[in-house]
């Protein structure tokens, strides 16, 4: 805290936050727009079956998350079994690996026409379909597993840290009294994990409303397809943004409720190093289990589909090696690189006015800022969509005023909508890795700076700055790879002809042709690795 810090800090910092809220704001307008009856008549018809079945993704997924990443966290954070060290970071890959494409290597596997129900006709002698029953792939239910897959590294990553953090003193005393190592997880540790749970559950359920790919592929109707049908189908913006106002309703209820039902949840006690003492041995069946429990979900849920998705690129390599793969890695590099250095930029300058600023008033573009990340791509793509289209206009009519031809949508019809809504979307993962970085740097120092004579730009170019590196860097990592991996906005606000890496899997994908797309698919899970790794050797450090 500077006193006498310089206002222009803080109207800039409101000015960048305003910016970034700006889409959720035109959302709430545009939906207040006359619609044609449209929006009645999806009222009247599917709109229920949308919300039910939006929420009863939420919750199966929510739940198989939980039911999958909770032993696995524990097992690693607080037991002692072969494979362990590996498994650590091994169980974080999943996160690298698009849900969409794991959905069409598993309908490919277990489909009708599919190796394993042909290897069961072919064992058990049956004929046709009616012989036997057998999951439908292209389900509710099969949406749910495959995002349960993709995103239980969410709640693993939070649980594990959580159960690391838990004070051994806590697990001795329950051992002395009685408690082996089941009664210690249900008695002990679980409850105590509460709070990181529900986080984790939290931003699985947000990443289960905003995913679009793996249920339009699966033909499972949810309020974000609605969204992308009512907009491309009907033509009608005003409805689709009524859709995209019902989302998030839903997203910030969840925040809500997340946050209340902790809300008087405190930790007093916090483990800074486990020792190999304080770890459950477990030997014999018991770690042959453990082994076989991590070994089996770091299989279904990265490691099947990888080397399918390797074998694809091996066998179609001639085919997919092109000038126009190239383009499209290009596009994909190029973007997310801008679009990183854009956030951290953003994440520097609010976390800065956060931390130096004597008015708590100036708190609030951090926050605001932060509220990107809830909004799903295709609610984003609307809220950007209606700003930049009418800002298009404006200029176009300035240029019309003066007899001069306007240069059309150079906003919402170029790569900038994209930028834009990428930087809206992902600098909440920017300003949490350089919040954390700030945690760790004493405001002494800044005392010290200030009473030499510095500078608030100064202060933050040479004494912030370098001890922020680590977060910059990772905030910049992690950013690159969720552009890399974003689909619904890229695919709503992408300029005519243009195509990215993730757009182009999809096309794929869709068609039922993921072979030609496997080598661009491995590019997406190669780049996403990088910064899992590094997440995971930081968390190490720590």
């Amino acid at each position: 805290m500077i006193l006498g810090f310089s206002r222009s800090w803080s109207v800039s910092s409101y000015l960048l936050a305003g910016l970034v809220v700006l889409p959720l704001v035109a959302i709430i307008v545009q939906a207040m727009v006359p619609d044609e009856a449209i929006f009645s008549h999806l009222f009247n018809t599917v709109l229920p079956t949308y919300i039910s079945n939006t929420v009863l993704l939420m919750l199966w997924v929510c739940i198989g998350a939980l039911i999958v990443a909770v032993p696995a966290a524990w097992l690693v954070a607080r037991c002692h079994f072969r494979g362990r060290s590996v498994f650590q970071w091994a169980l974080l890959l999943p996160l690298a690996m698009p849900a969409y494409v794991v959905a069409y290597v598993y309908t490919d596997l277990l489909d009708y026409a599919g190796p394993v129900q042909r290897v069961l006709r072919g064992f058990f002698g049956w004929q046709s379909p009616q012989d036997y029953y057998f999951p439908e792939v292209r389900s509710l239910g099969g949406a749910s597993v495959m995002l349960a897959l993709v995103l239980f590294p969410y709640i693993y990553l939070l649980a594990r840290t959580a159960f690391m953090e838990q004070s051994s003193s806590l697990q001795h005393a329950s051992r002395v009294m009685g408690c082996g190592p089941w009664r210690s997880f249900w008695r002990l540790s679980l409850p105590m994990a509460r709070p990181a749970l529900a986080v984790g559950a939290s931003l699985v359920a947000m990443e289960t409303v905003a995913d679009f790919a793996t249920v339009s592929y699966f033909a499972v109707p949810t309020l974000t397809t609605a969204v992308y049908d009512t907009w491309l189908g009907y033509g009608s913006l005003a409805a689709a943004a009524k859709l995209s106002a019902i989302m998030l309703l839903v997203v910030f209820s969840m925040i809500g409720f997340e946050r209340f039902a902790r809300r008087k949840q405190k930790l007093f006690q916090k483990q800074t190093e486990i020792n190999r003492a304080d770890l459950y041995e477990l030997k014999g069946i018991k770690g042959a289990l453990a082994t076989a429990y991590c070994g089996l979900l770091l299989t279904f849920s990265f490691l099947l589909p990888f080397i399918i998705l390797l074998q694809y690129a091996i066998n179609y390599f001639d085919q997919s090696w092109h000038s126009q793969f190239l383009q499209y890695s290009w596009n994909s590099f190029y973007i997310a690189a801008i679009v990183s250095v854009l956030t951290v930029a953003l994440g520097l300058l609010l976390m800065f006015v956060r931390r130096c600023s004597p008015r708590k008033q100036d708190l609030l573009p951090s926050r605001l800022a932060s509220t990107g990340y809830a909004l799903p791509g295709t609610v984003l793509a609307i809220g950007i969509l209606v700003p930049l289209t009418y800002a298009d206009f404006a200029i176009n009519d300035i240029y019309a005023y003066f007899d001069q031809r306007g240069p059309g949508l150079i906003l919402s019809g170029s790569v900038f909508a994209l930028i834009a809504a990428f930087c809206i979307r992902f600098s909440a993962i920017a300003i949490g890795s350089i919040e954390n970085s700030y945690k760790r740097v004493s405001p002494s120092l800044d005392m010290a700076a200030i009473t030499m004579g510095m500078k608030p730009r100064m202060l933050m170019w040479r004494v912030h700055l370098p001890l922020l590196r680590k977060g910059v860097f990772a905030g910049l990592l992690l950013v690159f790879i969720e552009c890399m991996k974003e689909l619904p906005a890229a695919l709503l606000l992408r300029p005519v002809g243009f195509e990215n890496l993730a757009t182009y899997v999809f096309q794929f994908v869709s068609d039922e042709q993921l072979e030609h797309g496997a080598l661009a698919a491995i590019v997406i899970v190669l780049v996403g690795l990088i910064p899992l790794i590094y997440l995971n050797r930081s968390l190490e450090q720590h």
